[in-house]
């Protein structure tokens, strides 16, 4: 079996790149492969590439995720999210790969406190949004058989991301101000990467499989409890911080170019059942990044 993973060197791309590395013959590009196109921008490439390597599966692990960029940097955003899988579908389609492609929660406009299921109606309040929730349906439109994986508040011990933020801030600075009225689970790139790979498997021996899920851990936070967590985390471990209080603070005393969804929680039961899978709490997986950087 061929599989070829895109985006490679992304936090969830490099964790894929331990996990699927058993299941077959495994190629992984980014943007500046130069044996294959790997750049989401150049459809034609990407066309091309496909067409020769034919894999049996593809993972679609890139994407344009600069949230508040893409306000205004449309053409780029719409291109990479829902132009590119397009030419993913249609060529997996033709050859009858499987392919896996990654969306996120900002599909929803965040209303009420429910997790929300698969079968909500997607309605995105930023413009990023848009573009993931096009690449959604252009997969869908195509008849292609597929795993689409939407995930909340991903992070990796490979890269930047909050965690590592809170730590670097609450070294330097005496009070932190987080914001408290948006909920969700992080979700780490290892723990993607892991129930991809079963997915997969999983998904070969059972075409039915097929179909879009929602792959979070258990349990949820905000980010201001989250932040928090990370805090007594490092000082359970002897860090020395300099924040001794993180304040509470709503969405709307942090404006941003691109409105955030409030309710970013995704239930899990309809992966947990189909895949005979058991998604931990939020916190191990949080615990063990941080462990790792120590």
């Amino acid at each position: 079996m061929k599989i070829l993973l895109l985006g490679k060197n992304g936090q969830v791309g490099w964790e894929l790149q331990r996990s699927l590395t058993p299941l077959g013959e495994l190629v992984s590009l980014d943007r500046h492969s130069t044996d294959y196109c790997g750049n989401l921008a150049d459809r034609d490439g990407l066309r091309h590439t496909l067409q020769t390597l034919k894999p049996d599966v593809i993972v679609n692990a890139a994407a344009y995720t600069a949230v508040d960029k893409a306000e205004t940097d449309r053409d780029t955003a719409m291109l990479i999210n829902g132009l590119a899988p397009q030419v993913m579908a249609q060529e997996a389609q033709r050859s009858g790969a499987l392919l896996v492609h990654y969306s996120t929660d900002y599909v929803f406009d965040g209303r009420g406190v429910d997790p929300w299921a698969e079968s909500a109606v997607a309605s995105p309040v930023n413009y990023y949004g848009q573009t993931k929730l096009a690449g959604e349906q252009a997969i869908l439109a195509s008849g292609c058989q597929h795993l689409i994986l939407r995930t909340s508040w991903v992070y990796g011990a490979r890269g930047s991301n909050f965690a590592k933020t809170m730590l670097r801030l609450a070294a330097e600075r005496d009070t932190l101000n987080v914001i408290a009225d948006q909920h969700g689970a992080p979700t780490s790139a290892e723990l993607l990467a892991d129930v991809t790979a079963h997915a997969i498997t999983a998904t070969l021996r059972q075409p039915a499989l097929s179909g879009l899920y929602h792959l979070v851990p258990s349990g949820e936070t905000s980010w201001h409890a989250y932040a928090q967590f990370v805090l007594d985390f490092a000082r359970a471990q002897g860090k020395p911080l300099k924040t001794a209080t993180v304040t509470p603070i709503p969405t709307s005393a942090y404006p941003t170019p691109a409105a955030r969804p409030l309710n970013s929680r995704l239930s899990n039961q309809k992966l947990q059942q189909a895949f005979g899978l058991h998604l931990p709490q939020w916190q191990g997986g949080v615990e063990r990044m941080l462990a790792e950087l120590s």
